[in-house]
């Protein structure tokens, strides 16, 4: 069987599959982890500099820079299962791969479709034991929910917030301006990410990747011009994503489309992502890795072979604050 040859590949399969998963690939931020529990550490404070002279005192004083946050990591598996009276039927080696290939592939489909859905989920599929996707790391209501352990509701917990903007108010914690429109098209959008994108950078600190729902990739498109359409090799396009690149703002970010048949993405929505923000922490002993040895196992009460193949991780964050959602509440206001 051609199990053994394939399981190496499911991590380019799933990371391929989804923008957001192949930009952490790309960059290295697939990590490891071990241990029963996931632990980002975060920097929750900063020394300040001080301008000084001659005899004047230096001060230094205890500051707490850094703290953990806690993530618990989330199991998945896709069967594969073959009966016997398959594999006997099929005894010719053509006819045996030719029949694997189609479970193969339903099941390198299914891995696909479940680590998308989750990206875009809160983590609440299957009783809380699903990946925890951008609903809840980058929530349209920031102030609320716990998040890694965390009570984004609490004032003191602000820090641990990030931002929401919605195109059609007026008024909120993070309004877009009236004189910008009170919707996404063609001739708002750009102005629009300009003001977010200012809003939300610090230096080099910035989202340097916009997901975008269909609706806004298309109003994004219209306001573009042939020149602004072109992307590098080794960007998402290369890939095969439908992408584009943003200038503005004094920024650079790549745009993705994430919609269609079947998509995940909220409507009317773009994420801004800060990517290197970002991980996927994994366990190395269950990276798409097949749960049995060899082949697979034969269940006591059944002639057939079966097989599964594993992850066990989670998407975490380290730092919130580059991190935003824009949504569009009333497209039509």
């Amino acid at each position: 069987m051609a199990l053994e040859d394939r399981s190496s590949s499911y991590e380019d399969l799933v990371s391929n599959n989804n923008a957001l998963l192949a930009v952490l690939r790309r960059k290295g931020l697939w990590r490891t982890y071990s241990g029963p529990r996931i632990r980002q550490t975060l920097q929750i404070n900063k020394q300040d500099a001080q301008w000084y002279s001659g005899y004047d005192q230096l001060l230094n004083p205890a500051l707490d820079l850094f703290n953990d946050v806690f993530y618990s990591p989330k199991m998945v598996v896709v069967p594969i299962i073959l009966s016997m009276q398959e594999i006997l039927n099929n005894e010719g080696d053509a006819q045996l791969i030719d029949t694997l290939e189609a479970y193969m592939d339903a099941a390198e489909r299914s891995l696909e479709d479940t680590m998308d859905a989750a990206i875009y989920a809160d983590g609440t599929a299957f009783g809380g034991k699903a990946l925890t996707g951008l609903a809840a790391a980058v929530p349209a209501l920031p102030n609320t929910g716990v998040y890694a352990g965390i009570d984004r509701g609490v004032a003191n917990n602000a820090i641990w917030r990030t931002t929401a903007w919605d195109a059609s108010a007026a008024a909120g914690t993070n309004p877009i301006p009236a004189a910008l429109g009170t919707q996404i098209t063609s001739t708002t959008i750009r102005p629009m990410l300009n003001y977010v994108m200012t809003k939300q950078s610090r230096g080099k600190q910035y989202a340097d990747l916009l997901i975008m729902s269909p609706e806004h990739y298309a109003a994004y498109d219209a306001a573009t011009v042939a020149i602004q359409r072109q992307t590098n090799s080794t960007s998402l396009g290369a890939l095969g994503f439908s992408s584009l690149e943003y200038i503005g703002g004094g920024k650079r970010a790549e745009i993705v489309l994430d919609g269609g048949i079947g998509s995940n993405m909220p409507a009317n929505t773009t994420f801004g992502l800060n990517t290197d923000t970002l991980r996927i922490r994994y366990n190395p002993n269950r990276n798409f890795d097949k749960l049995f040895k060899g082949d697979g196992q034969m269940p006591i009460d059944k002639d057939a072979i079966a097989q599964f193949i594993g992850w066990m991780g989670e998407l975490t964050m380290t730092n919130p604050m580059f991190n935003w959602r824009l949504y569009d509440s009333n497209p039509a206001a």
